[in-house]
């Protein structure tokens, strides 16, 4: 692989949201079947050389591409394509997509409204314990500080379900709306408390269109809200 020559095609990127371009160019690899899952990336230096950019704007489009699950970094080795993206081409398009946040949110409400129907058919007693475990979390947190938690809940939910296929697509859009919630400039907890505490209740009575309408006002809720303070910030 050190001695295959890479084609970046289409020239030196702009000087517009290079980060993200380096992204597009590296995931691409992949897709012209220039590199494999598992194949180590070339150096830095050499990657910054190809693309005509920075070391910073190298290193942040790495990060970002790590975050996805796309490439791990060993330390003293160099960067490597995960094995196991071939299992998880929904990372890739959510890379090459992350600008686009109203699509990524409703990706995840179409995903998710699904996946909560299923689970009310499907979730453990064990499961709705963890679920009630999370809400008490968030009614106990301080300062607004319950993302983690929030997180959890939906995790559960969709892992209730035990489908790989939907797991590794949550697991996708769950990192790419973490990155999204950093945008929100204030937080309700009282109401995230009431539409967790609906969902749960549904899901406990097993019933779907119960489980999917409280989804449905809790996603939407924070569909709103992430648009708006994103507006606010433009």
């Amino acid at each position: 692989m050190n001695n295959q020559r890479l084609d970046f095609s289409g020239g030196q990127l702009s000087r517009k949201t290079l980060a993200h371009q380096v992204e597009e160019k590296i995931i691409d690899l992949l897709m012209t079947n220039q590199m494999k899952p598992g194949d180590k990336l070339p150096p830095e230096l050499e990657l910054v050389e190809m693309l005509g950019v920075s070391r910073p704007v190298m290193r942040e489009a790495i990060s970002s591409l790590e975050s996805l699950g796309i490439v791990k970094r060993k330390t003293r080795d160099g960067t490597y394509f995960n094995e196991k993206i071939s299992s998880k081409p929904f990372s890739a398009m959510l890379s090459l997509m992350s600008g686009n946040i109203e699509a990524i949110i409703e990706a995840r409400m179409t995903l998710e409204l699904g996946l909560v129907t299923f689970a009310a058919e499907k979730i453990s007693s064990e499961d709705l314990d963890r679920l009630q475990v999370t809400i008490q979390e968030i009614e106990e947190s301080k300062d607004d500080d319950y993302g983690e938690h929030d997180l959890a809940f939906h995790h559960i939910i969709a892992n209730s379900v035990a489908n790989p296929v939907l797991q590794g697509m949550m697991d996708s859009l769950h990192l790419s709306h973490a990155k999204i919630n950093t945008r929100i400039k204030y937080r309700e907890k009282e109401r995230t408390l009431e539409h967790h505490r609906a969902i749960y209740h549904a899901l406990k009575k097993r019933n779907p269109e119960e489980a999917f309408g409280a989804m449905r006002k809790h996603l939407s809720f924070v569909r709103d809200k992430v648009l708006s303070s994103d507006e606010e910030g433009s």
